[in-house]
């Protein structure tokens, strides 16, 4: 039966009825391995594998040369993205051994309780193996979920940052920067940290010259570091200032707790005068209407993007409670977060105030 959605062909992500009639004189130094969850994100897995297949061969000719990739799974049935977009697996799971790394590619955050225990059971041969496994987007939670990520720093989307706390006990992702490399577990935030990621790994196995090229083509213009902050913040927010910088974040991964001028300060170990200026030369604001525009940013991503009810909503966005977010979201915006969830094409979406 014919799946719905638009079904991508297995050539275009390295099959071989597409390679030029000579074969490669060796096998590829980078060797990759991908496990897509259902209703995974596109955006992560096209923009890792293009990096791949950019630095396989010369110009884009798209040869797996100098790299390989497949897509891995239990069956041969197709695997449908968030879009709606499928993609067609190109092997059973099989040895793990057979690739230098195994990348799960995770995304839409109620599906992932569906990891199919074979690939479950694939990437633990993987570790025991001694191959290094990759969380890309959402990937982090399939891995932890699998038991997998004890001991090992990993890195989430700002966004998923609270859906991290909430269902791992003791564990403290990583928000603040773009990919986090520790040992032999690899995470990135997903968007486009995963060609930053992809371009990381084939500068450890083909070469920078490799790597750079294949960010130049998909108009990427340099590569990012992993520490590279993740973006996120209001535009209004932008600076180069260091420290104003590394307050912002500090802010946007305590955004349910906010801190105090004078407890934000001691965190960063400077004091309130000197952050106060700082904010002042490099933001022309205070340290609390940064923290206050953070946080109304992020309560339009939920209103906007989630199911949160707007008591939800005051809650994870550090509110005192709903009262205060509705006060404070009209002075800003001039409506209600209700009105302006609705104006905003989601009229549906659950509220439990009367505004």
């Amino acid at each position: 039966m014919r799946q719905k959605g638009v079904m991508i062909a297995p050539h275009l992500f390295g099959d071989p009825t597409v390679q030029a009639p000579s074969t490669p004189p060796s096998a590829p130094r980078l060797r990759v391995g991908f496990i897509l969850t259902r209703r995974f994100t596109l955006c992560a897995f096209a923009n890792f594998v293009d990096v791949l297949r950019l630095a396989a061969d010369e110009g884009d000719g798209s040869r797996p040369i100098l790299c390989g990739w497949r897509v891995l799974s239990t069956t041969t049935g197709p695997v449908i993205s968030s879009s709606g977009i499928a993609v067609q697996p190109e092997e059973r799971l099989g040895d793990p051994a057979r690739f230098d790394y195994i990348v799960v590619v995770g995304g839409l955050m109620q599906e992932l309780e569906y990891l199919d225990p074979d690939h479950a059971e694939f990437l633990h041969r993987a570790a025991q193996a001694g191959v290094p496994l990759v969380g890309v987007c959402t990937g982090a939670f399939v891995l932890h979920r699998a038991g997998l990520l004890q001991g090992y720093r990993c890195c989430v989307s700002w966004f998923h940052h609270n859906d991290f706390l909430e269902q791992f006990d003791g564990m403290k992702p990583v928000s603040d920067q773009i990919f986090v490399v520790d040992r032999d577990r690899l995470t990135c935030s997903g968007g486009t940290s995963s060609a930053h990621l992809a371009a990381f790994l084939v500068d450890r196995h083909i070469g920078r010259a490799a790597s750079k090229k294949s960010l130049a083509i998909m108009m990427i213009d340099e590569a990012m570091a992993a520490e590279r902050p993740q973006p996120g913040l209001p535009l209004e927010l932008s600076t180069a200032d260091p420290l104003v910088r590394k307050a912002l974040l500090t802010i946007q991964q305590r955004m349910e707790t906010p801190m105090t001028v004078a407890a934000l300060s001691a965190h960063l170990k400077t004091s309130r005068r000197k952050l106060e200026r700082h904010f002042a030369e490099a933001l022309n604001m205070t340290p609390s209407q940064a923290s206050m525009a953070i946080r109304l940013a992020h309560a339009e991503l939920l209103l906007l993007r989630s199911a949160r009810t707007i008591t939800q909503v005051a809650q994870d966005c550090g509110f005192v409670d709903v009262s205060h977010l509705i006060r404070v979201f009209k002075t800003a915006r001039g409506i209600t977060p209700e009105v302006w969830r609705r104006r905003q094409g989601n009229p549906d979406l659950a509220s439990d105030v009367k505004v």
